[in-house]
């Protein structure tokens, strides 16, 4: 798959590629990335991309042009037939909040162009005429929109093959199906003892005895505990989906009388 990200500075994403166990999935061009600059395609010696806002107020608004000659050059250069063409995707606060099923949904795609804004915003005549899609980590804002394309594209490079050293990592993830869409269970390493701030503390001893049913029923009940302490909408929607068996509702249940 192809990411085109448009973006003022291109040099933030160079550390991202380099780092962590995802940047196999940008080696290997699984996940194959080109990065874009608006400033490439404005005119004058300045190379301006922004300008004052009509009907005043305070900072700047990019320009449509620049980012308009910018899609063109992309899609040039992408050569997809009109009826198959990447979706323009801008990330900004009016967007659809990125999930664990929208970057299954990318992963299993032919990828995107990436608009990330910066200033004011981006003037809405480029919005209204060539995105396709508006994308958003939540209600807070960002002085631009890198920080969100890089959390699209790992969460979506995490998922490629071979990418993460256990093929079944990402399915025990917090969202995910298999886990009924709940959040995952706590995590525990050595020692098994640790001397805490507080004290020695433990690991849980269920998790020691190798007894690999009652691990998995303990860790299902941690994970609806915490589901229902801390999202209790994703209990709902579980419940609903009717994922929940009597032994998980009788768990909760007791849970509560506690």
């Amino acid at each position: 798959m192809r990411f085109d990200v448009i973006t003022l500075f291109p040099e933030l994403f160079e550390p991202f590629f380099r780092s962590g166990i995802n940047r196999r999935a940008f080696e290997s061009k699984q996940v194959d990335v080109y990065l874009w600059n608006p400033r490439d395609f404005a005119e004058g010696n300045y190379r301006r991309v922004d300008d004052r806002p009509f009907g005043g107020g305070p900072g700047m608004v990019m320009m449509a042009e620049p980012l308009w000659r910018c899609l063109q050059a992309i899609r040039a250069d992408r050569a997809e037939p009109k009826e198959a063409r990447a979706a323009v995707v801008l990330f900004s606060p009016i967007g659809q909040r990125l999930d664990h099923a929208m970057a299954v949904g990318w992963s299993q795609s032919a990828g995107a162009v990436l608009v990330c804004g910066r200033y004011e915003g981006i003037d809405q005549r480029f919005i209204d005429a060539c995105v396709d899609r508006q994308i958003s980590l939540g209600d807070f804002v960002l002085s631009g929109g890198e920080i969100p394309a890089m959390a699209l594209l790992d969460s979506v490079a995490r998922l490629m093959p071979g990418v993460l050293g256990d093929e079944g990592s990402h399915q025990q993830d917090s969202f995910n199906p298999a886990l009924d869409g709940l959040l995952d269970s706590p995590h525990h390493t050595r020692p098994e003892v640790w001397q805490g701030p507080h004290g020695p503390m433990p690991v849980p001893e269920v998790l020691l005895g190798g007894h690999h049913e009652r691990i998995a029923r303990y860790r299902r009940e941690q994970s609806l505990a915490l589901s229902a302490a801390r999202r209790p909408d994703l209990l709902a929607q579980a419940r609903a989906d009717g994922l929940l068996d009597r032994a998980d509702e009788a768990f909760l249940r007791s849970s509560k009388k506690l």
